[in-house]
């Protein structure tokens, strides 16, 4: 049975907010400000915001006061569409760092962006990504020392990733050690290529055969008990496209796709209803994903009004001016939002 770990502290301390990061951090010039702002905002998280930072005491709710917002839920509609939402990266815990990032980078083709250790609250984070944060989509890797495995559950499915030929990538992946659990073919039900391979602490990776794509980390498949009400939620609270629906009764099962923009050239949330299953294991695995924002106190107001829980109610966290807030979708699964502006500002520092 996999080790239970204590809460993760959301808030980020005084000191490891003043302690210099080993990673400069580049400053964005106005050009390059206003280029990130024409459309959906591609953003750079900090690694003090990262899921030690963004998962434990946002449960708690931390010491900040609920923000007095108000937002009727006619202008909550309108905000939503208008505010500039990209997916940043999506957080899980790994047992064993270097081995992970080893596979990611020698399998999978991706780049070590950044590590840094916080050896005062035991933890490591590790990003790694197909491209510079500010513009991919990537993934926050988190060892806690001493933890080698954790339990994934039954309630996360796995992660996609675009590749030009799946069958030369699963040989590559074989011949690192790689396992494959679900051979090169066709998907069942459809025509694109597709195999499954796991990495060193199980979790899944599809790989989807598709052309060249500005962002190849392409999915997060997570599963839920009513499809028709994540969909709503998504869509009212979190401002997502439902980009396509398909039902597969043979398998007995739905897949709903969504994101803040197309499918080859976005990564998008892909929700998975299983007929009959209302609920899920979640493990402690995996964590969450972190999605910019124009306005932390308006999402979480209209998040409340569309049935998600404020698990870290908004606000700058202790030691810096960056503004979160957490929250958990109606099946439980948890996101954090972060203020653009606020991160910009920490870039330009």
């Amino acid at each position: 049975m996999a080790r239970l770990l204590s809460p993760l502290p959301i808030v980020a301390t005084a000191a490891a907010a003043a302690s210099p990061s080993r990673f400069r951090i580049p400053a964005v010039s106005v050009a390059r400000r206003q280029a990130l702002f024409g459309g959906r905002v591609g953003l750079r998280v900090p690694a003090r915001l990262s899921t030690r930072g963004v998962s434990a005491g946002a449960e708690a709710g931390g010491p900040a006061a609920r923000a007095a917002t108000v937002i009727s839920p006619e202008e909550a509609v309108e905000w939503v569409k208008k505010d500039r939402r990209r997916l940043l990266h999506v957080v899980y815990r790994v047992g064993d760092l270097d081995k992970t990032i080893k596979f990611y980078t020698e399998c999978l083709g991706m780049k070590l962006l950044r590590r840094r250790d916080i050896p005062e609250e035991r933890y490591t984070n590790a990003f790694l990504g197909y491209g510079p944060e500010d513009s991919h989509f990537v993934v926050e890797l988190t060892y806690n020392y001493g933890v080698e495995s954790y339990d994934i559950g039954s309630g996360f499915g796995h992660f996609g990733i675009a590749v030009e030929d799946v069958e030369k990538t699963v040989e590559l992946i074989k011949a690192k050690g790689g396992t494959v659990t679900r051979e090169p073919g066709p998907v069942k039900g459809g025509k694109s290529v597709i195999a499954f391979i796991e990495d060193p602490d199980g979790y899944k990776f599809e790989l989807i055969e598709r052309g060249p794509t500005p962002e190849p980390l392409c999915q997060v498949m997570l599963r839920v008990g009513d499809l028709d009400r994540a969909i709503s939620f998504y869509e009212k609270a979190f401002g997502m496209e439902l980009l396509r629906r398909k039902d597969n009764p043979q398998y007995k099962y739905t897949i709903a796709m969504m994101g803040y923009g197309p499918e080859d050239k976005h990564a998008v949330l892909e929700l998975t209803y299983n007929y009959g299953v209302k609920e899920y294991d979640k493990g402690n695995a995996y964590a969450q994903i972190a999605i910019g924002t124009d306005d932390v106190y308006k999402t979480a107001e209209v998040v409340r009004q569309n049935g998600g829980q404020i698990t870290r109610e908004p606000g700058p966290l202790p030691g810096i001016s960056t503004k979160i807030t957490a929250c958990t979708d109606p099946d439980g699964w948890k996101s954090v939002f972060v203020d653009n502006l606020d991160f910009l500002k920490e870039l330009e520092e």
